[in-house]
């Protein structure tokens, strides 16, 4: 008689039903596709603009950011007048000196754009692992930027969130200065302010580069002057090249307000001779030099309280 064969036990009826729950296998010889990045540019960040993730952020920058800007900046704001006509979401673009710049913008920035406000972030540096990027994601809404290649899927969904009213903070040099001056505007607020028809508003940020700049660790205390530009619209003959000069300029015409005068500096605003953010074309121990001279200045002109005995 026959044997007969043995019913298939648990364990293979499980694998046979494997195939409909999950993808199958690669076949041999065949080279499979690279695993899906969930790092840098393709982070997915949606959840940290869900309720709960938005009352967390409120209570950090409340609770945290606000007392260690006040503490290490004193920021003084300057031009909050200028937003009194702006409405709806727009592009804050602002200079980059240190890493508490944007702290000190969370807690600058003013109601109603504060607690609706997504923040671009360097994609290698702040989503490069997944406890920074979740940190990032959560502390300051950042979402990841490309910065050193054009990329599709950030300008995407950087334009998408202003679209749905989120307001979006941005540096557009790209990263912190190296040495306390300036470096030249990347396109990125000016096209995003082209593709979404909002406004963008100029930032300039004096003093953080003394309390934490690049390559120092711990910080130091410094008086930080935050000044708000008015909002600038493209004009019908300004492409994205073009506005991101003119955001430039206007940075630099709020930078020379800082650390001279209002009247002084319209006037050379007006003339088109504001000094560059970049500063000098000159060796570094001459750019040192001269930066240093300008905190002097701002120094000698900060006003005082009279000494009334």
């Amino acid at each position: 008689m026959p044997e007969l064969p043995r019913p298939a036990s648990l364990a293979t009826l499980l694998r046979r039903l494997e195939f409909p729950l999950r993808a199958p296998d690669t076949p041999a010889g065949v080279e499979p596709l690279p695993p899906k990045r969930k790092l840098g540019a393709d982070y997915e960040t949606e959840w940290a603009r869900r309720m709960p993730a938005r009352l967390a952020r409120m209570g950090i920058l409340e609770g945290l950011m606000r007392p260690t800007a006040s503490l290490f900046a004193n920021p003084d704001l300057r031009g909050l007048d200028r937003l009194t006509d702006l409405d709806g979401p727009a592009v804050f673009a602002a200079n980059h000196h240190s890493h508490l710049d944007t702290p000190i913008l969370l807690t600058a920035i003013p109601e109603p754009w504060r607690h609706r406000l997504v923040v671009g972030a360097a994609a290698d540096y702040f989503f490069g692992n997944r406890t920074a990027a979740a940190a990032s994601a959560l502390a300051i809404g950042a979402i990841p930027i490309e910065r050193t290649r054009i990329s599709r899927r950030s300008a995407d969904q950087a334009a998408e969130l202003i679209n749905e009213g989120w307001s979006f903070l941005i540096y557009p040099e790209g990263g912190r200065s190296p040495d306390g001056w300036g470096q030249p505007f990347r396109g990125g607020a000016a096209y995003l302010a082209l593709r979404c028809g909002v406004p963008v508003v100029p930032i300039h940020l004096q003093g953080t580069g003394q309390i934490l700049p690049k390559g120092r660790r711990l910080p130091q205390f410094a008086n930080v002057t935050v000044t708000f530009g008015g909002p600038l619209r493209p004009t019908d003959e300004e492409d994205s090249r073009r506005f991101a000069t003119r955001i430039e300029s206007v940075v630099a015409a709020l930078a020379d307000e800082a650390t001279t005068d209002w009247w002084q500096a319209r006037r050379r605003a007006h003339a088109s001779g504001s000094p560059s953010l970049t500063g000098p074309e000159a060796m570094s121990w001459r750019r040192a030099w001269a930066l240093g001279d300008r905190n002097r200045k701002r120094r000698r002109r900060q006003r005082r309280w009279p000494d009334l005995g």
